[in-house]
């Protein structure tokens, strides 16, 4: 069993995103899903920026942080877009860290220290023609990082739509989703085994 701390997308801690933290507990995980917006949700993903700019990217961060101070050292880190800032900040500058699964982003290892923990395992999922993921560069970091890291995976799906696995949003993905799901216990799976 791996203790997950999955962090929300830019429309906030959805029933989508407790949905999916569901499914990784009915895997036999525990799942932690902190609020990053204190209850608020938003119903397009414009909205959800603005308001993230509100906040701002330094506030948001420390909201991560602060998220993951009760629990122990050993987690993996997990984030939908947005989410993966700070899963990606602390999976690089927590101690313990046992894994990350950076879903529809992934921003370049110097943003939060000299580079990706050394055999520090890591999966990346996106698709191939998000004007997020693949248009704005992350699909480039994504590649780059898995390649050199031998933990690391990078999974590709065909599509456009961002946020495909949030069952709440119509940019949701069905077969997608589940294929995700798939990965990312078998991603889990895998650091149980690690451990045996």
């Amino acid at each position: 069993m791996a203790t997950v701390v999955l962090f929300h997308h830019a429309q906030g801690l959805t029933e989508g995103v407790r949905a999916f933290a569901g499914l990784l507990r009915d895997g036999g995980h525990e799942v932690h899903t902190p609020d990053l917006f204190d209850g608020r949700t938003f119903d397009d993903l414009v909205t959800g920026v603005g308001h993230v700019g509100e906040i701002g990217f330094p506030a948001l961060l420390q909201r991560g942080a602060a998220a993951v101070e009760a629990l122990p050292e050993e987690v993996v880190y997990a984030g939908f877009s947005l989410g993966v800032l700070p899963a990606q900040m602390l999976a690089q500058g927590r101690a313990g860290a046992r894994g990350a699964v950076l879903m529809e982003a992934c921003v370049p290892p110097s943003e939060f220290g000299p580079g990706w923990p050394e055999g520090l395992p890591v999966q990346v999922h996106g698709m191939s023609d998000d004007p997020f993921f693949a248009g704005e560069g992350d699909l480039d970091v994504a590649r780059a990082l898995t390649e050199q890291e031998p933990g690391g995976e990078l999974f590709l799906y065909p599509g456009d739509a961002h946020l495909f696995a949030d069952p709440t949003l119509p940019s949701y993905d069905a077969a997608a989703a589940a294929l995700l799901l798939e990965r990312v216990l078998g991603f889990l799976g895998g650091l149980d085994a690690l451990d045996d």
